[in-house]
């Protein structure tokens, strides 16, 4: 059976990204383009010098991946590109570039789910990973419990009803003067802390989510209190977002039965939130590797083969939406 080589290409955010994946799981090349240095003078993404810095780098980034992979043009099957949800600035510089590839290469456009993609980097990680299973979603983004009925075919269970999760984490690290980004800050200093600093958790009746208020709590704690151990306060902090996050993850195991659980997005990466859940009994845990966690290109590669298999193929009025909703 003959190879399927995906070239994925990945520019939502602040991260110029290609990669070359062989049939949906196998990482032939991966190459990242990261702007944090330039951002973190800001306190955070900028969508106009990330849109300009992507026009910067795209063409050598994806050229990268294609001699890193040491294949050919047109060894390639498919090109697919993240088409949101995202900063739309930042989306239209990949998305114009697959669009000209697979014009020039007369090859497939595979619109790509950013969402998606961040699920499927588990394919990569764990070669046995097959639907169906239940995926907690936690990315800067995007905070939800979706049931992964097929590769391509999902269920929101439940969402978050204000913040995001991860951005609750950027939020409370500028809230403490910690610096950009903030997730990998907060995630330092809790390992120091000890969580002795009660915050609130939101009690919903469904599997939605709500961070705005344990947000808010750290604001006011930090507010009143300046000199208060930074290192307590980031641990408390984990320590309340993991309970809330393992909370609905045991209440959807039970209305579904589903007891394979994937966690994936930029926040599966904080290490007091891998080890709780590791810690559930008589549940099987999937996580990505660590480089896959955040955003990259290889997991776009990897959700466009199981679109291309189905045959999900875009055409070249495809757009940025920057507030796309899984299928």
């Amino acid at each position: 059976m003959k190879d399927t080589y995906i070239l994925g290409i990945e520019s939502s955010c602040d991260e110029t990204a290609a990669a070359i994946v062989k049939n949906g799981r196998e990482v032939v090349s991966n190459v990242i383009n990261t702007q944090i240095d330039i951002h973190k003078v800001y306190g955070g993404v900028v969508p106009e010098i990330a849109s300009r810095n992507h026009i910067l780098n795209i063409s050598e980034v994806v050229k990268t991946a294609i001699s890193d992979a040491k294949i050919k043009m047109s060894n390639i099957d498919a090109v697919a590109c993240t088409c949101g949800p995202g900063l739309v600035g930042a989306l239209l510089v990949g998305l114009s570039y697959g669009k000209a590839l697979s014009f020039a290469l007369n090859i497939p456009l595979i619109g790509t789910n950013h969402i998606e993609g961040h699920i499927a980097a588990n394919y990569i990680t764990h070669k046995d990973l097959k639907p169906p299973f239940l995926c907690i979603m936690m990315s800067g983004g995007n905070t939800q419990i979706v049931h992964i009925k097929d590769y391509t075919k999902f269920e929101i269970l439940g969402r978050t009803k204000d913040d995001a999760v991860g951005e609750a984490f950027d939020k409370v690290a500028r809230i403490m003067e910690l610096g950009y980004p903030g997730g990998p800050k907060i995630d330092e200093l809790g390992k120091k802390g000890k969580a002795t600093i009660e915050l609130p958790k939101t009690h919903l009746d469904n599997l939605d989510f709500s961070f705005s208020g344990i947000k808010t709590a750290v604001m006011n704690i930090y507010h009143k209190n300046p000199e208060i151990n930074k290192e307590d306060l980031c641990k408390s902090f984990e320590k309340t977002v993991a309970d809330i996050l393992i909370q609905n993850t045991k209440k959807a195991i039970e209305l579904t039965g589903i007891k394979t659980i994937v966690i994936a997005g930029g926040v599966s990466a904080n290490s007091y939130i891998r080890n709780e859940f590791l810690k559930l009994n008589n549940i099987k845990i999937y996580m990505p590797d660590l480089k896959l966690c955040t955003d990259n290109a290889a997991m776009i590669a990897s959700a466009g083969y199981y679109d291309f298999l189905e045959g999900k193929i875009s055409d070249l009025t495809l757009n940025a939406q920057p507030d796309l909703k899984m299928k």
